[in-house]
């Protein structure tokens, strides 16, 4: 079953659950997937790796805006995109963070034999192919610039 299938299936469910956060969210998914899949170039189908990559856009959006809605004191709107990302999340891959993200951010940098702040780029290549969808971009940026300078 394909990603969009698996969204058009669970859409149902949340419409005969009558759940409006996360029938919009879900609708969210599907909209994004079906523009992507008609882009020019893409063959009419989203591979597994472009729909993750979506869905992260997705929810560092919705993070964005949470942020925003807080600082601007309206939590009720923040609580919403919040719950999306809820919603969003169960089709990522489990996220690593703390310290097996540094315990992985290391052990590349060992592997890539850099040392210095300047082979940051190299670490970064090879990192973003290993934890693709595993983890944020920024915070493996962060850690390799903190392992660096150490």
């Amino acid at each position: 079953m394909t990603l969009i299938e698996t969204i058009t299936d669970d859409i149902k469910t949340a419409m005969k659950a009558k759940d409006k956060v996360a029938l919009g969210a879900l609708r969210g998914i599907k909209k994004e997937l079906l523009e992507a899949s008609t882009a020019e170039g893409a063959g009419g189908e989203v591979s597994e790796d472009a729909g993750i990559k979506i869905m992260q856009k997705m929810v560092k959006q919705r993070k964005d805006a949470a942020a925003i809605y807080i600082e601007q004191g309206r939590e009720d709107l923040a609580e919403t995109e919040n719950a999306e990302i809820a919603v969003i999340a169960k089709y990522l891959p489990q996220q690593i963070t703390g310290a097996e993200l540094e315990k992985e951010v290391a052990a590349i940098i060992q592997k890539s034999g850099a040392n210095s702040i300047k082979e940051m780029g190299k670490v970064m290549g090879m990192a973003s192919k290993q934890l693709a969808g595993k983890a944020d971009g920024k915070e493996i940026a962060d850690l390799v610039k903190k392992l660096l300078n150490a």
